[in-house]
């Protein structure tokens, strides 16, 4: 529970009467805590809260202020966020590979312009525009899986997630051979990313091999999204009309505008916008939101699909759920909105598992938090894992419970959900995500009448997001019959448990 000292208003120090930051316990010379934030870095965050609301680590020599208290959290991203600006050793370190996307751009007139420019993409309406493509895609990739082999969900979920942001992004008629260098691209770049993070900062300037590779991959990406960028400005009506793309025939005809819109993408809001950006901000920002998509949103569902195959009570109302809704037909955008319970079993995976377990600002000034000093150009971490494992705001956190978000519970949590962040840098695609979400979830329900874990239960990994260490899985169809699956299913977990007993 908030203290009396967290609602005081960031003042000058000079002003106001501040109490010493606790250091958490077990910093080693030199280090500090990173040992502890590399080998266990999800129960140390969560255990900073038995300090204080806010805590003291260090990151080898350099100190961080670490704020475990969900109501100080919005004061540093929503009331006082003139205090506390977009920097840190993460947010400087993705810069690298974002460049100045509206995730890592400074504060300031250059982030209030992009994010003014980039909020019509993801207005409910264009997300609806596009909702039909994206289900098709979906359907298309995950129809498409081989049954009964084992898969890696996370790779699985990344790439569906990517295939259907694209669509959404670039348009419907994406020439495939970029599609596939885009999907083939991604997941390298961002281990690469990842990488680059974790790292001390003068390792990703040394000409190694690792980052020779991770820069060459960067720059592919760029040009694949500037082939992209200019795939869709000749195929827009109005950007760059062309006569063998709409002919006059299809211009009278009472259909040409519906179908055009279908072939549209998002990033057309961008090129048609009356400040424009230059070249290298569409790169940047295309970056970023394809980023976005992936990484938060593959993590998500790798960890839905776990969860539902540890709870058949989950799967039984998620499925009757869809079958009230859809019947025997496919997913249409329409339903999106009706799958309440969904939307809860979506939330609790993202309440669990972070995504974002550690994520920073950077002091303006000397300021006061709560009756703490913080020095001015301090890193300030907030950690929206940590809040939404706090016991006060989330009963038995560590059980899977999608029904916290009920209309009669979700009061009580919804000041320590930030997952999507708040403020003025609160993620701009909170309302595209949720829709991705459910259509890929729905869509893998209604394609795969079962599936089963086929791998041991994964572990939490940290790294950007908490992501499974390994996550294994057999879909089935409707054809087989149970004895079938059970048979094949002992098949597939019996190397598994030949390695467990050794």
């Amino acid at each position: 529970m908030s203290t009396p000292a967290s609602s005081t208003t960031p003042t000058s120090v000079a002003a106001s009467s501040t109490s010493a930051t606790p250091t958490a316990p077990g910093a080693l010379p030199l280090i500090g805590h990173a040992l502890q934030l590399a080998r266990r870095p999800l129960p140390f965050m969560t255990s900073l809260r038995e300090h204080g609301t806010v805590v003291r680590i260090r990151i080898g020599p350099t100190p961080a202020f670490v704020v475990t208290d969900p109501a100080l959290t919005r004061k540093v991203l929503v009331t006082d966020s003139a205090h506390f600006v977009k920097g840190g050793k993460i947010i400087d370190a993705l810069r690298m590979f974002f460049g100045d996307g509206l995730a890592t751009v400074a504060d300031g007139d250059t982030h209030l312009r992009n994010r003014r420019l980039i909020q019509p993409m993801f207005n409910k309406a264009h997300i609806a525009d596009r909702g039909a493509a994206m289900i098709d895609q979906v359907q298309e990739v995950v129809s498409a899986w081989h049954a009964v082999v084992p898969r890696d969900v996370y790779a699985d979920m990344n790439e569906v997630a990517l295939s259907a942001f694209l669509v959404a992004l670039f348009g419907a008629d994406l020439p495939e051979h970029l599609e596939g260098e885009f999907v083939t691209l991604m997941p390298e770049i961002m281990k690469g990313a990842i990488r680059q993070t974790i790292l001390p900062p003068w390792i990703a300037l040394l000409p190694l091999p690792a980052n020779r590779a991770h820069a060459d991959r960067v720059a592919r990406l760029r040009t694949l999204i500037d082939q992209a960028i200019d795939h869709r400005a000749e195929r827009s009506p109005g950007l760059a009309p062309s006569a063998d793309v709409v002919s006059a025939d299809a211009e009278r005809c009472p259909y040409a505008e519906a179908g055009a819109k279908d072939q549209d993408g998002l990033f057309k809001t961008l090129l048609t916008a009356e400040e424009p950006l230059t070249r290298q901000q569409l790169q940047d920002e295309a970056i970023t939101l394809l980023t976005g998509a992936i990484e938060t949103t593959g993590t998500t569902l790798a960890w839905t699909l776990y969860e539902i195959t540890q709870h058949d009570e989950i799967q039984r109302r998620l499925r009757e759920e869809l079958t009230a809704v859809c019947g025997d037909r496919p997913l249409r955008y329409d339903d999106v909105a009706q799958l309440h319970y969904a939307r809860q079993v979506l939330q609790e995976s993202i309440r669990k598992y972070g995504p974002a377990w550690m994520v920073t600002r950077t002091a303006a000034r000397d300021v006061d938090l709560g009756g703490h000093r913080i020095p001015e150009g301090a890193d300030v971490v907030w950690s929206p894992y940590l809040h939404q494992h706090d016991a006060l705001y989330f009963p038995d956190p560590d059980t899977f419970d999608p029904d916290r978000w009920t209309a009669e519970r979700t009061p009580a949590a919804r000041g320590s959900f930030l997952a999507f962040g708040d403020g003025r840098r609160k993620c701009i695609g909170e309302n595209f995500a949720w829709a991705e979400l459910q259509i890929i979830l729905a869509s893998i329900l209604q394609a795969w009448p079962r599936f089963t874990l086929t791998s041991r239960p994964p572990r939490a990994q940290a790294v950007v997001t908490v992501k499974p260490d390994t996550l294994t899985m057999a879909y089935y169809p409707q054809a087989t019959s149970t004895s079938q699956a059970s048979a094949e299913e002992a098949r597939l977990l019996q190397p598994l448990k030949s390695r467990q007993k050794q």
